[in-house]
């Protein structure tokens, strides 16, 4: 039987604060889980499944062995931040954060309070499909150790250094590549196609791009509607302008 200190640490990694504080974060579900164990970028502290995943998963990942403890439905419940729980949650150590990073021949994000978990997860996984190895995020964007983020990254939340800070310092500071800015009025985004190389600055999802983050920007771009729609969801923005600049 699991402990009650057990089950309150593990319960607790549902808030940011006690995430920050252990360095660690949860992940549900067995494909989820597999597939952070598969990649081996987070150092697994421990696996809670029930008897028939951890028969299977000994079996495929017999050196996690060591990690896996079996409970039951109950327990599982217990610990599961859904409502449904799905045979399985396990606790990672966070991944070490790279500050200096390579601007050249590389496309970095610059994230401005992306807020939606659902949004930011999709933009990791998308910037992982197209290469992007760093996402700068501002202090108020949402914990991408949130378990919905978590959820749909998968893997990709190991694939891509995440940092968090004053994103706005952070752009006046490392302006020496060209700076980006997507916004609803502004150059064809096909002009771009190819560029493989600069910040690209993704805005909020009500509000778009700060005033500071635009007058930073050498160029602004968009990409063109032909319908009627206000404007187009952030994380598919971000895909269809990466798909662009990563294709010559």
């Amino acid at each position: 039987m699991l402990s009650k200190a057990t089950i309150k640490d593990i319960q607790s990694l549902q808030h940011k604060k006690f995430r920050d504080e252990s360095h660690t974060f949860l992940a549900e579900g067995p494909k989820v889980v597999h597939e952070l164990l598969l990649a081996a970028a987070f150092e697994c502290v421990a696996i809670y499944g029930l008897s028939d995943w951890i028969e299977k998963e000994i079996n495929l990942l017999p050196d996690f062995e060591k990690f896996m403890h079996v409970v039951t439905e109950i327990e599982l419940s217990k610990l599961a931040t859904y409502t449904t729980p799905n045979k399985v949650v396990a606790v990672f150590k966070k991944a070490t954060v790279v500050s200096d990073i390579a601007l050249k021949n590389n496309i970095t994000l610059v994230l401005d309070d992306i807020q939606d978990p659902g949004n930011l997860g999709t933009i990791i996984r998308t910037a992982d499909w197209f290469g992007i190895k760093n996402i700068i995020c501002s202090l108020k964007t949402a914990d991408a150790y949130n378990s919905k983020v978590v959820q749909s990254t998968m893997a990709s939340l190991g694939n891509v250094n995440i940092l968090y800070t004053n994103h706005i310092d952070w752009v006046k500071n490392n302006h020496s590549v060209k700076v980006l800015a997507t916004l609803l009025q502004g150059n064809a985004l096909k002009n771009y196609k190819g560029l493989g190389e600069g910040i690209l600055l993704i805005g909020n999802e009500a509000n778009g791009l700060c005033d500071e983050l635009q007058q930073l920007a050498d160029e602004k771009i968009t990409i063109p509607a032909y319908g009627n729609a206000e404007s187009l969801n952030a994380a598919i923005a971000t895909a269809i302008v990466l798909y662009e600049l990563k294709n010559s």
